[in-house]
């Protein structure tokens, strides 16, 4: 990497993935031009276009809406690189780049998720949305911008991703393709919550979304907010003893008064109407235009996102154009090439990105926006993350006879597809006051958790609060693919729980070293994370209506992992550990049963006993049929 800095300055160019790029590419071969755009309501959004300086032929839209600024507001200042690669800069587009309504530069009052309203009445001045603005951008960018075909795309990465994901439903007939890449989805499951449960781990993100601008600026909300959070004087180089020493969430609010997103998140802290109709998964209907949905295996961000939208499209709209990428990244990865393609300590390959992005994303827009090309591209295409290749399929979830069932027993024993003992018992402490990490190493604070989706899960093993069960060495490769179940028929002591489910890839002792493999990490006996989910107990029979558990009577569990395409191969073996805490991932369950955990008291926390039945199972490869209620 040194070495590649070393000849960009020496010869003054960017090179990204493969293709060698002046570094005043977009300056020589593009006119930047500011509009304020105005939308329905009066309200107008700042937006910046890159128009070819060749206008020997007509060029298509292709557009990103963010909250995360347009940088550089300066005139005669451009943009490193354009678009979501360099080969589509290259190629040449019309790039359109606009800050959303309340953010940076636009006018108006900034949203999170901000609900979609079903119809698109133009003339309706108060049905505003982000379809909305969407629309009206595009009808003005025909109507005012030169030497276009007449079709635009859009694409971003995360939030831009929910942006592009929510121009979706009523889109404007120009819109002919787009790209939601790593998408929030929905609020409660997505970034901020994981089925139910608060990360934690993103308490430094809430300035960035909770902070209403007072007027059009171009200052960094990654400049402020974190004032406060920076005056408790807490040691921020170990983020598990740095979030203890914080204590339960309630001591957030005294931090973050004021902070309307983390207030939003205290006084809704069940599957209300608030996050309900945040969610942009009902609305995505009558979808007549292609998409294609990008996300990442190890995406610690938004993994519900990418592989919901998807079905979601696919489960409604019969006659879609849809496709779905996942690849071996954590979040947004793909959009650059590093060469070498690893998460954490596991390596996957080389010029990973660089494949997606000339052999996947660029056929795509060239087809639908230019006509160019035959586009061939698969239903899926999904990388397996365990053989280390690309797979297509022609339906995503794959159709399967009978799915896979993981089941437990004694001695640590996990069974494939057989009957086991249905009376054993399995039981674990579980300790609010001493929770189990989520990394295997001391880690900083961070803004968000992004390496532990591969991390090595020995450190949890060895715990007396984890139950861990492996299977006997694997004598062929074993593949898992598609949805995941966990089924748990439980009792516990109090009258709460949350129930981490993890499934882990458990490495021979003569694993070799990689090149991504650091001097302090042993490769044999590697315990790699492949899938993992929580689940706050309260929520089991309703996300919207939380009921306490019974103490030390039988209950059950059900809840999905996101998908999988792992293969296991010979001479490795299958793990699933189970446990009550995943700290500071997520906040801690007092596990006594109290109406609002984000107003929990210290003396609210208290140890709880956790016994695992026998009839309980991992379920892959079967139809989940999960939708919150």
């Amino acid at each position: 990497m040194r070495i590649l800095l070393l000849i960009q300055l020496l010869f003054g160019t960017l090179l990204i993935g493969q293709v060698p790029l002046s570094k005043d590419y977009v300056k020589e071969n593009y006119k930047k031009a500011v509009y304020q755009i105005p939308m329905r309501d009066g309200v107008k959004l700042y937006t910046i276009v890159y128009s070819p300086k060749d206008k020997s032929k007509k060029y298509p839209f292709l557009m990103q809406r963010t909250c995360y600024s347009i940088r550089p507001y300066e005139k005669g200042v451009y943009r490193r690189s354009l678009g979501p690669s360099p080969y589509l800069m290259q190629e040449g587009y019309i790039f359109v780049y606009q800050d959303v309504r309340g953010r940076y530069m636009s006018e108006g009052t900034f949203d999170n998720m901000r609900p979609h309203i079903t119809g698109n009445d133009v003339n309706n001045k108060e049905a505003i949305d982000e379809s909305s603005d969407t629309y009206d951008t595009i009808d003005w960018l025909l109507k005012n911008i030169k030497n276009h075909n007449g079709r635009v795309g859009q694409w971003g990465i995360s939030y831009p991703g929910f942006y592009t994901a929510a121009a979706i439903p009523e889109a404007h007939p120009a819109l002919v393709a787009s790209s939601p890449q790593a998408p929030i989805s929905d609020f409660f499951f997505d970034d901020f919550h994981h089925m139910g449960a608060c990360l934690q781990s993103y308490l430094k993100a809430y300035p960035v979304f909770g902070i209403q601008k007072e007027e059009q600026t171009t200052k960094s909300w990654y400049d402020t907010g974190w004032e406060k959070l920076s005056a408790l004087e807490l040691d921020e180089n170990d983020a598990y003893k740095y979030h203890k020493a914080l204590g339960p969430l309630s001591k957030v609010s005294e931090v973050y008064e004021g902070n309307f997103f983390w207030e939003q998140m205290v006084e809704h802290p069940n599957y209300d109407d608030f996050w309900q109709k945040r969610s942009i998964l009902p609305h995505l209907k009558k979808v007549n235009h292609a998409v294609m949905t990008v996300g990442g295996w190890f995406d610690a961000e938004d993994l519900y996102g990418p592989l919901n939208i998807y079905k979601t499209i696919e489960k409604n709209n019969a006659q879609n154009k849809n496709t779905l990428v996942m690849g071996p990244w954590s979040h947004g990865d793909w959009s650059r090439e590093k060469g070498t393609q690893s998460v954490n300590h596991i390596y996957f390959g080389k010029e990973i990105s660089t494949f997606y992005q000339k052999n996947i994303e660029f056929p795509f827009f060239e087809y639908y926006l230019k006509d160019k090309g035959d586009l061939t591209l698969p239903e899926a295409y999904l990388f397996d993350t365990g053989k280390k290749e690309w797979k297509t399929f022609a339906v995503w979830p794959p159709m399967v006879e009978q799915p896979t069932r993981l089941r437990f027993a004694p001695n640590q024993k996990l069974i494939i597809d057989k009957e086991v003992d249905l009376k054993a018992t399995f039981s674990y402490i579980s300790d609010p006051d001493n929770p189990v990490p989520y990394r295997s190493e001391v880690t900083p604070v961070r803004f968000t958790p992004r390496q532990f989706m591969t991390d090595d899960q020995r450190h949890a093993s060895k715990r007396a609060d984890v139950l861990t069960f492996e299977t006997e060495v694997l004598v062929d490769d074993f593949t898992l693919s598609g949805e995941i179940m966990a089924k748990l028929n439980v009792a516990i002591s109090t009258t709460d729980a949350d129930f981490v489910v993890k499934i882990i890839d458990v490495y021979p002792d003569d694993e070799p070293a990689t090149e991504a493999t650091p001097p302090n990490v042993a490769m044999g006996g590697y315990q790699q994370l492949v899938r993992s989910e929580v689940f706050r107990g309260r929520f089991r029979n309703s996300f919207s209506k939380p009921e306490p558990f019974k103490p030390n009577q039988l209950d059950y569990v059900e809840f999905p992992l996101q998908d999988i395409l792992h293969t296991f191969k010979k001479g490795h073996k299958v793990m699933i550990q189970i446990h009550s805490t995943w700290f500071p991932y997520i906040d801690r369950n007092p596990q006594n049963y109290v109406e609002n955990i984000y107003k929990a008291k210290e003396e609210d926390f208290v140890k709880s006993q956790i016994t695992l039945l026998g009839t309980s199972e991992i379920v892959i490869g079967g139809k989940n049929n999960f939708t919150p209620k």
